[in-house]
């Protein structure tokens, strides 16, 4: 009775603090068409100002990939107002920290700074959208870093070009099936010329949306808005109409060798729908359900108790256009491939018949209570998801309303989605195996 009450009692206090995190902004556009989000928070002295642009991997031409990524890096290396390698010194020297990250969908800048420098960081995204120098040395310099982090993170890393090998396997037609990070031969190749179209046609004010988080006084913040991006002059209107994919009806299977590793892995991949879909948020708690941890299905079978596996994971990604579900193994001694496929479709099939347990359903939904909590425990992460929800989900309020949706979730929906998506007709096994000498 005691453990009862207990137990009650976390959850009042439990649903009173999650009735706290209601995250409040406001957000407006400016005539360029720049959308602006505002949230204040007044308990820690900063404020971090970010741009999200809605440009990444996929809207790259099919010889020059990469492009998207190669801007992340291009943008710091100066403005008319912001000599060459000043960037990163102006930053640290006023108390700040700075990044940026790229996408198959987006690529997003960010400054974080003490709440008395909210206006530098303002003025320098407005530099960076307004007049940076683009120029022969900029280009080749990035060049030689973005190649070099080819190498390190991809072409010499075991199992670096796993990801890329399940795009390629699922994405025929949609631009997805190239890699946000480029080829060698398309980075060597690009023109100056060509980086400043790029720029032209995607860094605009109707393609971006500022987000500024934290510690400000919200109608000192809109003047500077409107004095550094107010002026910008708008882009030409952006067109996306994108290949769309046939349904995979019958299973496929490739082979993929990598230099790096010695022990192969098996992948079992599913094509699934955009992340703005229902069933995307299903199966995200599906694949948490499966392999969420040490003590999921997966792992603790796999991994504990059978010893099959080195490694043994579910994941979901979810994208703007299309998602991916897959299933992902390093074996463990002889274990073939085979017994991988089996053990994998006697899960998938208990899925497909049986509900979950009300106590795993009920672990699941306290896991991504946890998550929703953990997201937006920090200024940094409040602005990417209020960003994020409003650039690709196209709903900012989500950053309030999605765990909503998290907990409205059914057994029955899980079981719903195994049986829709997780068949084997609809996958590719990917063999991804050790270069052979």
């Amino acid at each position: 009775m005691r453990k009862k009450l207990l137990s009650i009692a976390g959850a009042v206090f439990f649903g009173i603090f999650m009735n706290a995190q209601q995250i409040k902004f406001q957000e407006y556009d400016l005539p360029n068409g720049l959308h602006v989000i505002l949230h204040q928070d007044k308990t820690v002295p900063v404020v971090t100002t970010s741009v999200m642009y809605h440009v990444g991997a996929k809207d790259e031409l099919a010889q020059r990939t990469g492009f998207a990524h190669f801007f992340e890096h291009l943008l710091f290396e100066g403005t008319k107002n912001i000599k060459r390698g000043e960037w990163f010194k102006i930053v640290s020297s006023h108390g700040g920290s700075n990044n940026a990250n790229t996408t198959g969908d987006r690529t997003y800048y960010y400054e974080t700074f003490p709440s008395n420098n909210e206006q530098l960081g303002l003025w320098m995204e407005a530099e960076r959208l307004r007049h940076p120098v683009i120029n022969q040395i900029g280009v080749d310099t990035q060049r030689e870093v973005v190649k070099e982090e080819k190498r390190m993170r991809m072409d010499n890393q075991p199992y670096g070009n796993l990801f890329n090998s399940i795009l390629k396997a699922l994405f025929k037609k949609h631009p997805y099936k190239g890699t946000t990070i480029g080829s060698m031969k398309d980075i060597n190749e690009a023109k100056l010329s060509e980086f400043m179209a790029f720029f032209k046609k995607y860094y605009v004010p109707n393609n971006a949306t500022l987000v500024v988080a934290g510690d400000i006084d919200i109608p000192q913040t809109k003047k500077w808005i409107q004095e550094y991006y107010g002026s910008i002059p708008k882009g030409t209107p952006i067109i996306r109409n994108y290949a769309k994919e046939d349904p995979i009806t019958k299973q496929e299977e490739v082979t993929v060798y990598d230099k790096n590793i010695e022990i192969p892995a098996y992948i079992f991949a599913y094509r699934t729908p955009e992340e703005k879909n229902h069933d995307s948020y299903v199966l995200e708690m599906l694949s948490n359900y499966l392999s969420g941890g040490k003590s999921s299905v997966l792992y603790k079978k796999l991994v504990d108790q059978e010893k099959k596996a080195l490694q043994v994971a579910a994941f979901n990604m979810a994208m703007e256009d299309y998602g991916v579900f897959a299933f992902y193994t390093i074996p463990m001694g002889n274990t073939t491939k085979n017994e991988f496929e089996s053990e994998i479709d006697a899960q998938i099939k208990k899925l497909q018949t049986d509900l979950i347990s009300e106590e795993d359903y009920q672990k699941l939904q306290n896991q991504f209570e946890n998550s929703f909590v953990n997201a937006n425990s920090s200024i940094e992460g409040i602005a990417s998801s209020l960003a994020t929800n409003y650039v690709l989900k196209g709903n900012t309020d989500l950053i309030n309303k999605e765990i909503d949706i998290y907990r409205s979730i059914t057994r029955e929906e899980l079981r719903d989605a195994a049986r829709k998506y997780l068949s084997p007709n609809q996958r590719v096994i990917i063999n991804y195996l050790p270069e052979k000498k």
